[in-house]
């Protein structure tokens, strides 16, 4: 067993007072002999438990060809129960603790949590245990999930933002699996209820207690929960195999893509850089998702033009997160009018030639990191925010460590860091520019 100690540091960056850490509880990881990796986060909170299951599998292992989609549609699958606990009794036993059960799925893992009293943790783990090593269902049901799973990503041609996005990673990437959504493929979705014996394949090669992390956040006995969690999950059989996820190649010119909706809606611009791979060491990536915030966040000067002042645009974000492989760092906007898309673009050009020009203010970028640290440390007040902000580094590193080094990465960030950034990933022969507008008929 391992034990891990992180420093609560939430008194101390109330008062003023530096840190090494910023995750502010103490937390234990233990390896079973099979390779499932189980973190305990104790903290106090009412008699309440937050329950995490992190398949670190997700749309970007999907490497077969023709066979997109399936780390989603276990998200769905994984509700149908085992021979023990069929999918309805697994239900009811869900109602009746109270539970609050879900999942959802990314490019780069999936995600299975349950909030309940601690009191139902004992039968939660036995639960859990059974679904994960010994998911079961027929033919019969497979098709009837997977024509689910069709009328969803028929569902989801409704938003515009999903059909911008298909369309961008689509443009954006040649032969990283990160070219298609997570939902996947029109086509390959279609075909999918034809494909029982692949995704019994999948299942086996994918569901491995050495590709899962179980994280337990709240108030329980941590020794009693590790005597069951060794009791009900130490028989799952260890084989995972991670896939050869295709490396991307470098792109040296700048793509477009025209897209139409099927619909009314305001114009979507989206400009997506190649941005890195997460790593928590990195004063370059830490500088670059500093950037994306100074740049184009909603206390920059682009946002209170755009949005704030003129009002050309309705809405403005950006997304430089964290990603397994090298991704895209995207700034979108909802432009009101179709004649102001050009003016749009050319600010947002605007505003990465400022950055690459000169550095940021120094009074600027330490108030942004003071703000992340800060809103990080502030918002886990409960065991399902707490799980919650870890579920996505667990996914990229398998484990927690990765948030202290990144803060602290992020605080040596400089001004100059920052310029580098912007002259080395927001240049045009790593932009893929995607424009959606709508098409009535």
């Amino acid at each position: 067993m391992r034990a891990l100690a992180f420093v609560p540091v939430a008194l101390a960056l109330a008062a003023g007072v530096a840190s090494a850490g910023v995750f502010p509880f103490k937390a234990t990881v233990n390896t079973l002999d099979n390779g499932l990796k189980v973190i305990f986060i104790p903290m106090p909170s009412d008699g309440l438990v937050s329950y995490y299951s992190v398949v670190r599998t997700g749309s970007r292992d999907e490497v077969e060809p023709g066979h997109s989609g399936f780390a989603h549609f276990f998200e769905h699958m994984m509700f149908r129960g085992t021979e023990r606990y069929p999918g309805p009794e697994y239900d009811r036993l869900i109602t009746t603790m109270g539970a609050d059960a879900n999942a959802y799925t990314t490019d780069d893992y999936t995600c299975y949590h349950q909030n309940i009293a601690s009191v139902d943790l004992p039968k939660m783990i036995e639960l859990e245990a059974d679904r994960f090593a010994n998911l079961s269902y027929p033919e019969r049901e497979f098709q009837t999930e997977s024509g689910a799973v069709y009328g969803e990503y028929r569902k989801s041609r409704t938003s515009p933002f999903s059909v911008l996005f298909e369309a961008l990673q689509n443009a954006a990437f040649d032969e990283h699996t990160y070219k298609h959504t997570t939902i996947g493929c029109e086509r390959d979705i279609a075909a999918m209820p034809t494909m029982f014996a692949y995704s019994k394949s999948f299942l086996a090669r994918f569901y491995r207690p050495e590709n899962v992390v179980v994280m337990i956040v709240g108030d329980f006995d941590q020794a009693a929960t590790l005597a069951l969690i060794k009791a009900s999950y130490g028989g799952w059989k260890p084989g995972y195999v991670a896939p050869k996820v295709p490396v991307e190649p470098e792109q040296k010119t700048e793509r477009t893509v025209q897209v139409s909706y099927d619909g009314r809606t305001l114009p979507l611009l989206a400009v997506a850089y190649k941005g890195a791979s997460f790593d928590p060491a990195s004063r370059e990536v830490a500088a670059s998702v500093l950037l994306g915030d100074l740049a184009f966040g909603s206390t920059s000067d682009l946002y209170r033009d755009l949005v704030l002042d003129t009002r050309r645009v309705q809405r403005l974000r950006s997304d430089f997160g964290a990603s397994r492989d090298p991704g895209l760092w995207t700034v979108l906007a909802m432009v009101g009018k179709e004649s102001d898309l050009n003016a749009v673009r050319a600010a947002i050009d605007a505003t990465v030639t400022r950055f690459q020009a000169a550095p940021p203010d120094l009074t600027a970028l330490a108030a942004l990191k003071s703000r992340a640290r800060y809103d990080f440390v502030m918002d886990m007040d409960t065991p399902d925010k707490v799980a919650g902000s870890l579920a996505r580094y667990i996914a990229m590193t398998g484990g927690i460590e990765a948030v202290d080094v990144m803060f602290a990465t992020m605080q040596q960030v400089t001004p100059e860091d920052v310029q580098k950034a912007a002259q080395k990933f927001l240049t045009p022969q790593r932009r893929t520019v995607a424009v959606l507008k709508g098409v009535e008929r």
